[in-house]
């Protein structure tokens, strides 16, 4: 286990691997590093493979800010970048929050990456336009305080699954009971606190445009993924300079581990175009 200080905690990163070239996992929000296994374990003989935990999540926990942000989330990225003292642009890859995380990266710097692979990405949360100066009447954030203080964590998020399902009729978060059990277990591990500030986070961020890019970019959906975030995810595609979609069959928002090989096939394929 290596920890990078941070001016308010800790954040928790591994290493896998001693490749010239650089792939940083980012996960998605209330998981952890470990999502990204199928990914470690496929590129990790010829790349330098790096994971961490977002803070208020996994091994990296909680935090002394009393709010998260999308920006906030982006400035660790910074900094873990910076101490990697990697010589090459990196590869960077990113799923849910960790999507919104990459997008924020690359606003601030449009060519600093090789290349950029968007699983399950979304810009905003709810993935619907919402009238600039109406957000505070459309907050879920008195209903999901009200749940995290009677139920906890895990049957807040249910419910939240719950309710995707419920409208768009699709699985969602992932095709596979064994998959869905283990990101259960990830959301168990955190505190209502860091629960709510990681929504919060989602909630309030304003997603950045993207037609200044010029890093290449892949965005990956699953089939079940619900229709309103695989509409922004071409958006995405189609915003910037080099950008393309792809969606694979019988997955869901857990792309990378619904379909593992698949997901491990068409990154490598995207990496081997890229010149780093």
């Amino acid at each position: 286990m290596t920890t990078l200080p941070l001016e308010d905690g800790s954040l928790w990163y591994e290493v896998h691997g001693d490749g010239e070239t650089t792939l940083v996992f980012v996960h998605g929000g209330w998981l952890n590093g470990r999502t990204w296994k199928p990914q470690v374990e496929h590129f990790a003989d010829d790349y330098r493979v790096v994971t961490l935990d977002v803070r208020g999540h996994g091994n990296t926990g909680s935090t002394d800010a009393d709010e998260y942000s999308i920006e906030l989330f982006a400035d660790d990225l910074e900094t873990l970048l910076s101490h990697l003292e990697n010589d090459e642009k990196p590869i960077l890859c990113g799923l849910s929050l960790g999507s919104m995380i990459l997008q924020e990266y690359l606003s601030r710097h449009p060519d600093r990456a090789a290349g950029v692979i968007l699983g399950g990405a979304v810009r905003s949360m709810p993935p619907v336009d919402v009238p600039r100066g109406l957000e505070p009447f459309f907050s879920p954030m008195p209903a999901l305080s009200t749940s995290l203080s009677m139920t906890g964590p895990q049957s807040t998020f249910r419910s939240l699954l719950y309710s995707i399902r419920a409208t768009t009729g699709e699985q969602w978060l992932s095709v596979d009971p064994d998959v869905r059990a283990a990101a259960m277990e990830a959301v168990g591990e955190i505190s209502r606190t860091e629960f709510r500030k990681v929504f919060e986070a989602l909630f309030r961020y304003d997603p950045p445009e993207l037609a200044d890019v010029g890093t290449p970019t892949l965005v990956v959906h699953g089939d079940q993924e619900a229709p309103p975030v695989k509409r922004q995810g071409q958006v995405i595609a189609s915003t910037v300079e080099d950008g393309r979609h792809l969606v694979l069959s019988e997955s869901g928002h857990l792309v990378n581990q619904d379909r593992p090989r698949a997901f491990n096939d068409v990154s490598a394929k995207f990496v081997g175009s890229l010149a780093v």
